[in-house]
């Protein structure tokens, strides 16, 4: 079973571009060259947008092949397919890695476990229950992004001609 989703690579330096582009060539298997364009928000920093298309778990096969490379900021999306719900990756020099399931309107499932376990920390004092919940969404990650994530002058527009 095939699924598609995109790859945003928000952040790399120069040296680090074509590293990036053999990387998702692997995982893909095929030749695969991005558009990079320069990024406003990290001066001298490149931003590309690759959409894919692939087997389920091919998003966390490209995530894993990135995510070892402290000065990159990425995300991976997968489309959700009749074989497996959706993701999505995000990827911060300084948070790390984050890994969430998105359902098929791209809301973010949160596991029982791990809202019980966000619960239990918080009723022993460890934590806040609102840090540990903006953490299960993934709002760290998405606050450090969001300057990144602006589609500065050149950079592509997707139009959208389907609407679910």
């Amino acid at each position: 079973m095939t699924t598609r989703g995109v790859l945003y690579v928000h952040s790399a330096p120069r040296a680090l571009c074509p590293h990036v582009e053999w990387a998702v060539a692997g995982v893909l298997g095929g030749r695969v060259q991005l558009d990079w364009i320069r990024q406003p928000a990290s001066p001298g920093t490149w931003r590309a947008e690759f959409s894919w298309k692939g087997e389920a778990g091919t998003a966390s096969k490209l995530a894993s092949a990135l995510r070892g490379w402290h000065l990159l900021r990425f995300e991976v999306t997968a489309e959700p397919s009749a074989a497996a719900e959706g993701e999505r990756y995000s990827a911060t020099p300084d948070l790390g890695i984050f890994h969430a399931v998105t359902g098929i309107h791209g809301d973010i499932l949160v596991p029982e476990d791990r809202l019980r376990a966000a619960l239990a920390r918080s009723t022993q004092g460890e934590t806040d229950l609102e840090a540990e919940i903006a953490k299960l969404l993934g709002k760290p990650w998405d606050d450090e992004l969001e300057p990144f994530r602006y589609a500065g002058e050149g950079a592509p527009v997707r139009w959208l001609h389907q609407v679910v």
